[in-house]
């Protein structure tokens, strides 16, 4: 064991950690010069909760079809993507959009916000990402978080400060405020709007500082407590005594949970009080008797509002505590409750509900009262966001290898084509028997992919399909923003779907395909091989096959769902077997593709024959663009012309117009309005090209009948023993090992399921 992996240099990793999070306690006058010199870390609640998503910053996605920014904020960066909400956007977009709205006091700050919609969306995700970011961001330099702590021991006859049913002594004679309160709000009102007013005229931020409210009961009891003995004492500076570091400090504290974040649970009870703000300690009342009235320091500040004061209030499942939110209702714009009936406590946080579509039912309950609605009040100061099931192929798949493998890392691509092929990779996980026995089960390439498609074209609304267009295309539109058919590629937008689409609104669940497929792994594969173990592999179609069985027996869908659903998973099994066709030809014919050299020269020697230009040869002279290296390259390569195509090597109007049309108008779209005299074709990604991409990557049956005239996919399962047939098998085994991470188990059964289909129609 290395010393970096000593139990020492944990220890000594933990001390660092906890050095870099936590400052030494300050005065009130020394936090004030640091908010002068960096005003954010006066932010108020809503202000503060930006601060923390922006500071993550942004990065482009595509979400159907269309291309938008998106906060990294959730992708919970700091958990390594963890909680990371995987989709839902343009709804996240929207809900940063209210918080600075919010924040400004744009019209919006008496808004609760409810982020609604089907179980399995990312609701309860954003619930812990937002924990999560939060509390590490309030860890940085950046987020510094601040309240208060008192001292008033030393003074005379007094009960002193306590909370929790206990009295503490010494160092520890120091009470934190229980509800996180603003050290601003220790001035009197007149003072601190000056010193909001100096901050804001410093702050370059557009949403401005704003601190309202008064000291949480605790705290002013402290403070009443020391201004009363020290004005007895006959001492003229009262402010400067009472908030003397030796009674008050300012210290930064790490958000959390109880801590600036507050989180009422579904199980969570007692009553609507005391689930609020907290309840009276019995004991402590008794103990702390001052004069006849309810000592605020016998208050047990354990309610979701006293939790979340300085930052978020999170009421999750809200459908179990409806009760709740109509005693929620002014608490936005008054910015206050009640602890009693007469002491209040100022509150300053940001108010969120989640919840499945039953609270929606609960609150339109009277809704054919109209006016006389008694939860209409309510239902106005809620500001919905609704989550719908994913709708791209690519985030659906990193959804399911997190359901199954408990991969988190958000999935990076440079190009839609690496990200296809993470869609397409293979996950193994270890399944163990009743003997104790570990097997390793192969979910084969395409598996996770075909599930996954299959989930978001559940989800797809058909109804405004255009003319000739499948769900599983707009699930490929959505997912790449582009549809590719042969030579032709047309972008998202030339598709004009109705704005009030149901796409992504029902469809299956996540959790459906997770326990599918769970039960897959466990599941007996009659199948055999003499040497490779190919009963521990499931397929793409066993997926899709059990996907489309088990909605029957599904208690969570109607039946016109489950009757809907099942007629859609022809043609994404039709799709599935398309990429293992590619798969299988791809291997098969690897070393006869065309390199990317002999494309480059033929694309240079076109667009120079288009341009009456010259191109350059290996010697560096000019010359003219040679006909006969287009035409093998159209003959042979590219297979879209014959010999009678040609006069000799000059060619025909047919391909004159496939160049001008294919290549040309290609060049110019990606490349010929930033050309300059030093421009060449071969500037140009080959790829940018759409009938040379295809040409690149793409083969067809004709090509191996013309290549290997002896081959024989009808013998593709058991060849006889050196012949072409064998010799081929082994090489394409091999190579779709190498080239898309197959098994040599899954790579036999793939190519067998494809050798199956090509020698029905072979001769």
């Amino acid at each position: 064991m290395n010393d970096r992996e000593s139990g020492e240099s944990y220890v000594t990793a933990a001390d660092r950690a906890l050095q870099e999070t936590y400052e030494e306690p300050m005065s009130l006058a020394e936090y004030v010069d640091a908010a002068l010199t960096e005003p954010r870390i006066a932010a108020h609640a809503a202000k503060y909760l930006v601060a923390a998503i922006e500071a993550a910053g942004t990065r482009t996605v595509i979400e159907e079809g269309e291309e938008t920014e998106r906060y990294r904020f959730f992708d919970d960066p700091h958990n390594d993507g963890e909680h990371a909400i995987l989709g839902n956007t343009e709804v996240l977009n929207a809900f940063v959009d209210d918080l600075r709205s919010i924040a400004a006091g744009r019209g919006k700050d008496e808004k609760i916000i409810w982020l609604a919609g089907p179980t399995a969306t990312g609701k309860s995700e954003l619930k812990r990402c937002l924990i999560n970011g939060l509390r590490e961001f309030s860890k940085t330099d950046a987020g510094r978080r601040y309240t208060v702590e008192w001292n008033v021991a030393g003074l005379g006859e007094s009960a002193g400060l306590t909370y929790g049913g206990e009295y503490r002594d010494d160092e520890d004679d120091w009470y934190e405020s229980p509800v996180q309160s603003h050290p601003l709000t220790v001035f009197p009102p007149e003072v601190r709007a000056e010193i909001v007013d100096a901050l804001n005229e410093r702050s370059d931020d557009h949403v401005p500082i704003d601190v309202e409210g008064r000291l949480d009961p605790f705290c002013r009891e402290a403070y009443d407590f020391l201004e009363e003995r020290y004005r007895r004492d006959g001492v003229r500076d009262l402010f400067s005594a009472v908030t003397d570091r030796r009674h008050l400090r300012v210290k930064n504290y790490v958000v959390d949970v109880g801590q600036g974040i507050g989180v009422l649970h579904s199980e969570d009870d007692g009553s609507p009080k005391e689930r609020l703000v907290g309840s009276w300690m019995a004991g402590m009342v008794r103990e702390l008797d001052s004069r006849g009235r309810k000592n605020p320091q016998a208050f047990s500040y354990d309610g979701v509002l006293s939790q979340g004061n300085g930052l978020l209030t999170i009421v999750e499942d809200a459908a179990q505590h409806a009760d709740l939110l109509r005693k929620l209702l002014n608490v936005p714009d008054e910015g206050s409750v009640k602890l009693d009936k007469g002491i209040g406590m100022d509150v300053d946080t940001q108010m969120i509900i989640i919840s499945n579509p039953d609270l929606e039912a609960q609150l339109n309950q009277h809704a054919e009262r109209n006016a006389d609605d008694p939860l209409k009040a309510l239902k106005r100061r809620l500001d919905r966001r609704e989550f719908d099931y994913l709708t791209n192929v690519s985030l659906e798949a990193e959804l399911i290898r997190r359901e199954l493998a408990n991969e988190t890392g958000i999935w990076r691509a440079e190009s839609y084509e690496a990200l296809e092929r993470k869609i397409a990779e293979p996950v193994t996980v270890a399944v163990g028997g009743d003997d104790d026995d570990v097997t390793t089960v192969e979910l084969a390439p395409h598996a996770v992919g075909a599930a996954a498609l299959y989930s978001v074209v559940t989800r797809l609304d058909d109804d405004d399909l255009p003319a000739g267009m499948e769900l599983v295309d707009k699930a490929l539109l959505f997912d790449r923003g582009y549809l590719q058919h042969g030579d032709e590629r047309t972008e998202r937008e030339a598709f004009d779907f109705d704005d009030d689409s149901a796409d992504g609104e029902s469809g299956v669940p996540v959790t459906y395909t997770r326990d599918v497929i769970a039960d897959l792994l466990y599941a007996e594969r009659e199948r055999h091989h003499a040497d490779l173990p190919v009963e521990d592999v499931v397929m793409p179609q066993d997926v899709l096959d059990a996907m489309a069985a088990e909605l029957a027996e599904a208690p969570v869908f109607s039946t016109t769902e489950r009757g809907e659903f099942e007629s859609r998973v022809v043609q994404v099994k039709n799709q599935v077997f398309e990429r293992q066709r590619e798969d299988v030809l791809e291997a098969l014919l690897h070393d006869k593709r065309v390199d990317e050299e002999t494309v480059a020269e033929y694309v240079e020697h076109v667009y120079a024959w288009a341009a009456d230009e010259q191109v350059e040869n290996d010697r560096g002279e000019r010359e003219e663009p040679d006909p006969l290296v287009m035409k093998v390259f159209e003959t042979e390569h590219l297979g879209r012309f014959g010999s009678e195509s040609y006069d000799g090597s000059q060619p025909s109007p047919a391909v004159r117009e496939f160049r001008m049309e294919k290549i040309i108008t290609a060049l110019n779209r990606h490349a010929w309005h930033s050309r300059d005299d030093e421009f060449r074709a071969s500037d140009v990604a080959l790829t940018e090209i759409p009938v040379i991409d295809t040409v690149l990557g793409s083969h067809d049956w004709d090509d191996v009948r013309r290549t290997y005239e002896d081959f024989d996919p009808r013998q593709w399962e058991d060849p006889p023993s050196g012949t072409e047939t064998a010799r081929l098998k082994e090489q394409t085994i091999e190579k779709m090992v190498e080239l898309f991470d197959y098994s040599e188990a899954s790579a036999e059964l793939t190519s067998r399921h494809v050798m199956g289909q090509v020698s029905y129609r072979w001769d």
